[in-house]
């Protein structure tokens, strides 16, 4: 059934060459090559519209009755991207997972706007290595090769525009991602200029800098999901939230007070978004990054505190207080939490019960990740030698058992320093793993430092 379903919507969308106007389905489907996982999922904003899984052939279909008009976007874990929907659309895609955003074609009606997407998303990824050497220009200069950067890629819109008549709607959004990609770079060029010439105080800039800013929407519901626009936004968001505080607040030091600059941010969304999805997806962006900062516990306390005033019926409520409640249980000197590992032979084992009598340190690497793994089989092996005293431990997330023990052996790894975890996302929001090089300090069953860092702790 899986296979007629893929072969009778595939030749639907063959045999469209024109978008249907009179239909108000949608039919999105494809081929995924070196599939990672078993299914496709398809995304309007956070909500989940639909679930497709793989036939035998690495294909699938997904038909709706009905779309709102607009950026979507597909997940393949644990990648995703874009998919602009339109009513009438039969769209295919095909990608290979070795490359998936390079490998990533459109074939169908709706192919140029999302062809066009991925060519942009590619090019912003090599622009940034670009721009970056930009930075130590005069803000003039600087400004100027932006301008002509954008204007290059409008220039290219505009042509799929007159050529393939895209939808007033679709050359918005793809206007709006080429523009506001571009402010970004405006809004980071203070911090940058600064990092890359060594001044010590921010470079002066012309009164028509940030004249871009006078276009702002900030509550454009359709780009609420667009990457450039979100990311913008907390550029944005950050650039003014720490220029207004040097300025106004008087001898305050931002890099060593996160809970005054962070306060500041919230009653900066709070005062100038009021689209909800964004609101809340830009207060939760900034509670995030805060609380993963690791301050004292009494600060984070009148963080949440503030969260809670300004930001009370956040759709991430649940989970920012999940992520405070973990943060306070991880607290020097308090017991680690009561999770169950499993040795090479597959026996059960404590966390705590690895820490008894010296002090050890807790890493974690994936065998879907072999270039982290490398990287930090060779920092810890450093460690071992530097700390003697200490116990370095590997916790293994998100690989199969048989799989881990299989690289385990090859990689010529001692057994008995290196453990699996059954259930990722308990381990995930238990030990708070929100970066690769975490680490985690304990003796005893006691927390030493739970936010450590192999590379910046040691």
């Amino acid at each position: 059934m899986t296979r007629f379903l893929f072969c009778f919507l595939a030749l639907w969308i063959v045999s469209c060459g024109e978008k249907d106007s009179d239909s108000s389905s949608v039919i999105f489907a494809g081929e995924i090559v070196n599939p990672t996982n078993d299914k496709i999922v398809l995304f309007r904003g956070d909500e989940a519209l639909d679930t497709a899984y793989l036939d035998q052939f690495n294909r699938f279909a997904i038909k709706l009755d009905s779309v709102v008009e607009g950026l979507h976007h597909f997940q393949h874990l644990p990648e995703e991207q874009y998919v602009y929907l339109e009513k009438g659309d039969s769209i295919q895609l095909r990608l290979n997972t070795i490359n998936f955003d390079e490998s990533l074609v459109f074939s169908g009606t709706g192919e140029e706007i999302n062809n066009f997407m991925v060519e942009m998303f590619l090019t912003d990824e090599t622009e940034e290595r670009l721009v970056y050497k930009f930075y130590k220009l005069e803000p003039g200069v600087f400004a100027t090769k932006i301008d002509s950067l954008k204007s290059s890629k409008l220039q290219s819109l505009e042509t799929l525009y007159q050529e393939n008549s895209l939808s007033e709607g679709a050359y918005q959004m793809a206007k709006a991602g080429i523009e506001y990609g571009s402010y970004i770079y405006m809004e980071a060029y203070p911090f940058y200029h600064r990092k890359k010439t060594g001044e010590k105080i921010f470079h002066s800039l012309p009164e028509d800098f940030y004249d871009y800013r006078e276009s702002i929407n900030y509550n454009n519901e359709g780009l609420t999901y667009l990457r450039p626009y979100y990311n913008f936004m907390k550029y944005h968001l950050g650039n003014l939230s720490f220029m207004g505080c040097k300025k106004n607040c008087g001898d305050i030091k931002l890099g060593e007070n996160q809970l005054h600059f962070n306060q500041h941010k919230l009653k900066l969304i709070d005062s100038l978004v009021k689209q909800k999805e964004l609101r809340d997806n830009l207060f939760r962006n900034v509670a995030v990054d805060y609380l993963l900062k690791y301050d004292n516990e009494e600060n984070i306390g009148k963080f949440i505190a503030d969260f809670h005033k300004l930001s009370g019926n956040n759709s991430h409520m649940g989970e920012i207080n999940t992520l405070y409640e973990g943060i306070k249980r991880m607290q020097p000197s308090k017991q680690l939490p009561e999770l169950v590992l499993y040795s090479a032979e597959e026996q059960p084992i404590a966390l705590s019960e690895l820490t008894h009598g010296k002090k050890t340190v807790f890493y974690f690497w994936s065998g879907s990740e072999m270039g982290h793994f490398k990287n930090m089989s060779r920092r810890i092996a450093k460690l071992k030698t530097k700390y003697p005293k200490y116990n370095f431990i590997g916790i293994n997330l998100r690989t199969d058992m048989n799989r881990w023990k299989s690289l385990v052996e090859s990689q010529n790894l001692s057994p008995t320093e290196q453990y699996w975890a059954k259930d990722y996302d308990t381990f995930r929001h238990s030990l708070i793993i929100s970066e690769p090089n975490k680490s985690i300090i304990a003796k005893d069953g006691i927390i030493l430092d739970a936010f450590a860092n192999v590379y910046q702790s040691f």
